[in-house]
């Protein structure tokens, strides 16, 4: 059963995650698109997972993913998306976003750490100065090379030609 790793109302959340602090859990934050779900992101997802107790994913709305992405994208509605990753056994909450990035839901949030793929720098990832102000961590984790969305994406379109 996914749906309670399910949540779009940030306020019934953040209940959820202080109680869930109460009993010394730490949070792990980190965000993305993930439209089409590749081994990268499971990965990705797992060495996220394994930085504290708890792993929380801000997942892009469906409007900010077409502005980040273009015209074609998403690939999967956001509600399809957040099902599929809350199927991932490192996963325990997902929580839908829809501002261009994720400050507002990482000043909300106030995880432990705060981790980004390998594509990215600490001095690059939004957040990363809030977090640490608190006391948090930033790491960048590693990047699987040559598995993204756009790749697989990239080999559909030709393989129709």
């Amino acid at each position: 059963m996914t749906k309670h790793k399910i949540y779009t109302d940030l306020s019934s959340f953040i209940l959820r995650l202080n109680e869930l602090r109460m009993q010394g859990k730490s949070v792990v934050f980190t965000n993305g698109c993930f439209d089409i779900l590749h081994s990268g992101h499971v990965q990705y997802l797992e060495e996220a997972a394994a930085l504290a107790d708890i792993l929380v994913l801000g997942v892009n709305d469906d409007a900010s993913v077409k502005a980040l992405k273009g015209e074609k994208r998403p690939v999967n509605p956001l509600e399809d998306r957040m099902v599929v990753l809350a199927g991932l056994a490192s996963l325990d909450f997902v929580i839908p976003f829809g501002e261009e990035t994720p400050l507002k839901l990482i000043k909300a949030i106030q995880p432990n750490v705060l981790v980004k793929g390998g594509d990215y720098t600490i001095e690059t990832i939004v957040g990363a100065k809030e977090v640490m102000a608190i006391g948090g961590k930033v790491k960048v984790l590693s990047f699987k090379e040559g598995v993204s969305t756009s790749s697989i994406l990239s080999k559909l379109e030709n393989s129709n030609d």
